[in-house]
């Protein structure tokens, strides 16, 4: 048998232990890596929840929409509401806190024909958002059978639209009974 004498059977031992160990470390700082990139990927999701949630009210879209549920669709086209002109008031949460905003609509038949919203409890950018939102609602809901619209976004503001939705929703219970 030929031994090569660069090594030394005692010493490749030590390097097959020391590469191991080696192994070991880079295994432990690797996993201790991926944990830090864990944590670090977890923190910048929920930065983008929070940012997100945020900017719900956004102006750099002036996108309308609203959900028209098709007719027959629900049992409540069962209903008739009384005519009349109803005011309600919905609130939800924005970034800078709870909000209300004031919606009356007249009612004829079921069918939408004026609606305005009053913003005059709000203040800060909701208020904004709330002009822009009470300058284009009735685009979106005038001319429509009130069981059939559940507004989300209108003239870039989508937070407003959970309370006026909240406000309708009590507008059809009173004009109900």
């Amino acid at each position: 048998m030929t031994r090569d004498s660069s090594i030394d059977p005692d010493l490749s031992g030590a390097a097959e232990v020391s590469g191991d160990a080696a192994r070991a470390e880079s295994a432990r700082s690797g996993r201790a890596v991926l944990t830090r990139t864990g944590g670090v990927v977890a923190a910048m999701a929920a930065v983008g929840l929070v940012a997100g949630a945020c900017s719900s009210d956004d102006s750099s879209s002036s996108a309308t929409s609203a959900t028209s549920h098709p007719a027959g669709h629900d049992a409540s086209h069962d209903v008739h509401y009384k005519d009349g002109e109803y005011t309600a008031e919905g609130g939800y949460i924005s970034p800078g806190g709870p909000q209300k905003v004031g919606v009356t609509v007249t009612l004829s038949n079921n069918v939408i024909k004026s609606v305005s919203v009053d913003t005059s409890q709000t203040k800060g950018p909701s208020l904004k958002y709330q002009g822009k939102f009470a300058g284009g609602i009735a685009d979106v809901v005038v001319g429509k059978n009130i069981d059939d619209i559940d507004v989300h976004k209108v003239s870039g503001s989508s937070l407003t639209s959970g309370g006026f939705n909240e406000a309708i929703e009590k507008i059809k219970r009173e004009a109900a009974g």
